[in-house]
Order: structure tokens, then C-alpha cells, then sequence
């Protein structure tokens, strides 16, 4: 069966890394980047009608977190390789005169006991100042750069956003906002998930969650389980029970009226394997719609592969091989747990959430945004 995408999935954000599109040359530049447990990313755009254009971009694999399990420090080979990452960033920033941006850190400097100095590194060796915000903020920012995914027969949404340290849930309910309404409802979110401005139907949250595992993180909890197959099993199970405290958890919803949709490296690269992609394309790929089934045969031939065999395998890449079976141990426990059996794939997330925010906040993106 071919995999729907709903209207507008995959035009809205201009992500892919090269070519950049080329935008027209007025307007302001802003950027956005998210320094997380595993990458370091930044998008720099220009507000567009009710979008945004990407003028440049970049993305690095940092593995900030790695050993930060063990000892609850950042290690020194891991900063230097982020600030390396960093100072590339800063030259882009500087080429384009950027002059309004916003520069966070999540997960793995939020655990970090040497975080703050870290940090004051970063500002001595680059001028960046970050900041580290909290769990409730990365999680806003992930719904609202997928407010374009959602159907208008949705009544109830969770988003996931599966990142490097840790995993955020947001069970939104829009049965009360008429279906029209209901993306821009969701993208008034960017002032907080209790924000109501006038008289307007609110998207309300049900409940939230951010479970300190993530790709990264949860494969250094069983990196001790040499089986496979074992180790897989094990994680899946693990970050399940992680979620009994979730209120939606035990809910039944109705199939048809109940939508998720996965923000991560993980959802975004188990969709490229399905499409057989040996050349990543997010146009392809953002929007899609995966069947539990179409999963579940993504990730069975992933474990048939084993380690070597998903290094080997183009539609992985070299970046994601190590963490591809964490990210989808995660993705098949949150299958398991609720009545759907149809993911949206969103190649979009805390950066895309952040330039919304800023150009919504400074009032330069147009009305009508859907």
C-alpha cells in the first residue's frame, strides 16, 4: 500500500542540507540552534509570508553525552569535539551578519554536573552564548514545528520527539478547536502549553512527559547485553515502563481520530529505509505516513542485518548506525502502548520550533500560516 502524506507535508520547512533554496534577499535573518546529547545543529532563515525560507545550515554529530551515564560529567574529548562544531557554526552566524538568534542546549547540559562551565568555555573559545532550557520548553518547541503534519480529523495528537538524552511526550487534545483551526491552534503554543490569547479555541495538553532516555542514553544503559536480539528486547521494555506515570497511558482512543507523529533522527531514518533511500530526501520524507506494519518490517530486517550488517547499510549512514536500534526499541514500545496504526514522519523539530517562535514572537510572519 502507498504511504500517504498529508497536504503541504514536506513543502513548508526548506531543511534539506544542499542545495539551500534560495531565498529572496529582504527580510531579517534568524537562527536557531540545538546543541543535544548526540548533535549539534543550526538553521539559519528569513521569514517568508507565513513560512520561512533556510538560508544555510549545518548539522555535526558531537556525542556530547558519551560516558555521561557513568561519570554525570561532560568529558573533555567530548567538548572539544562541541566547541569545534561550535566555532563552524559561529563563522556561518558571522558570514551572514546574523543579529538575531537563539542558541540552546537540552538534555545532556541539563544532567551535566560541569555544565555551567562548559558553557563559559563555549563563550570564552567562540562568543556563543547558550542557553540550557528545560524539558517543558524543548517539548512546546517540538509541537509546534509539526503543527503543519496534523490532519484536521485529528481530535487527539501526541507528539514524541526522540533525541539523543532524553524523549519528550505531549498528549494534546483538540476535540473542542474546529478542525480548520486546528494546526494554528497548536503554533499558539509557542508562548507555553497554558497560554490563551483572547477568545480563540485552545489546544489543550492533556499531559506531558520527558523520560531521561534517549537514543544515546538508553543504549549506554545495556551496552553490558552482547545479544543483539536481547539487548533490543530489553531496551524496548525498559523505556515502556518508563512511561507508566504518563496519564494518557492507560487511555483507549478511537483509531481514527487519535494521530502520532515522530520528530527524531530515528523516525526520519526508519523511513528512509522503508522508501529503500541510498541518498537521503526530505522531501520524501517529511509528511509520510508509516504503518505499524511497515515499521515493524523496518525494524525486523534491522535485527536480521546485526551490528555489522547495519553498518554496511547505506540507508543508515555512518552517523546513525550505533543508535538506529535504541531509537527504534523506543519507537516500537510507543506503538505498542497506544491504538494507532499510523506514524507521521517530521523531519522537523527544536530548531524549527525555535525560529517560529522568535519570528511569531517579533510579529514578521504573515496570517493564515496554514
Amino acid at each position: 500500500m502507498t504511504p500517504k502524506r498529508p497536504k503541504g507535508a514536506g513543502a513548508p520547512l526548506r531543511t534539506v542540507e544542499s542545495p539551500a533554496p534560495k531565498p529572496p534577499e529582504t527580510g531579517p535573518l534568524y537562527a536557531a540552534l540545538d546543541l543535544g546529547t548526540n548533535s549539534c545543529r543550526m538553521l539559519i532563515a528569513r521569514p517568508s509570508g507565513s513560512q520561512f525560507h533556510v538560508v544555510d545550515s549545518y548539522s555535526k554529530s558531537v556525542q556530547l553525552g558519551l560516558g555521561l551515564e557513568g561519570t554525570g560529567k561532560l568529558s573533555r574529548s567530548s567538548m572539544q569535539r562541541t566547541i569545534q562544531a561550535l566555532k563552524t557554526c559561529q563563522q556561518k552566524l558571522k558570514r551572514h551578519k546574523v543579529r538575531k538568534m537563539r542558541l540552546v542546549a537540552t538534555e545532556a547540559c541539563r544532567r551535566a554536573e560541569n555544565s555551567a562551565e562548559f558553557l563559559a568555555k563555549i563563550k570564552r573559545e567562540t562568543g556563543l552564548v547558550l542557553d540550557i532550557i528545560p524539558a517543558e520548553e524543548e517539548a512546546r518547541l517540538a509541537v509546534i514545528s509539526c503543527a503543519p503534519l496534523v490532519s484536521p480529523k485529528t481530535e487527539q495528537l501526541l507528539v514524541v520527539d526522540i533525541g539523543g538524552g532524553s524523549t519528550e511526550l505531549v498528549w494534546i487534545d483538540l476535540s473542542q478547536v474546529p478542525k480548520k483551526a486546528r494546526a494554528k491552534a497548536i503554533m499558539r503554543m509557542h508562548r507555553g502549553f497554558s497560554h490563551q490569547e483572547g477568545n480563540e479555541p485552545m489546544a489543550k495538553v492533556v499531559d506531558w512527559i520527558s523520560v531521561p532516555l534517549g537514543v544515546a542514553t538508553l543504549k549506554d544503559q545495556f551496552d553490558d547485553v552482547e545479544d543483539d536480539a536481547a539487548r533490543f528486547a530489553l531496551m524496548s521494555w525498559y523505556f515502556e515502563e518508563n512511561l507508566a506515570d504518563f496519564t494518557p497511558y492507560q487511555g483507549v482512543q478511537q483509531r481514527e481520530r487519535f494521530q502520532i507523529v515522530g520528530t527524531s533522527g530515528t523516525v526520519t531514518t526508519v523511513a528512509a529505509s522503508h522508501l529503500g533511500l541510498k541518498r537521503y530526501d526530505r522531501t520524501k520524507v517529511d509528511g509520510l505516513r508509516m504503518s505499524s506494519e511497515e515499521i515493524d518490517r523496518v525494524i525486523r530486517d534491522y535485527l536480521a542485518l546485526g551490528p555489522e550488517g547495519r553498518r554496511l547499510d547505506p540507508r543508515i549512514g555512518q552517523d546513525r548506525q550505533a543508535l538506529i536500534m535504541s531509537g527504534s526499541a523506543i519507537l516500537q514500545a510507543l506503538l505498542r502502548c497506544w491504538p494507532t496504526d499510523r506514524l507521521s514522519v517530521a523531519d522537523r523539530g527544536l530548531r524549527e520550533g525555535l525560529l517560529y517562535a522568535q519570528m511569531s514572537a517579533d510579529g514578521v510572519l504573515e496570517d493564515g500560516l496554514f
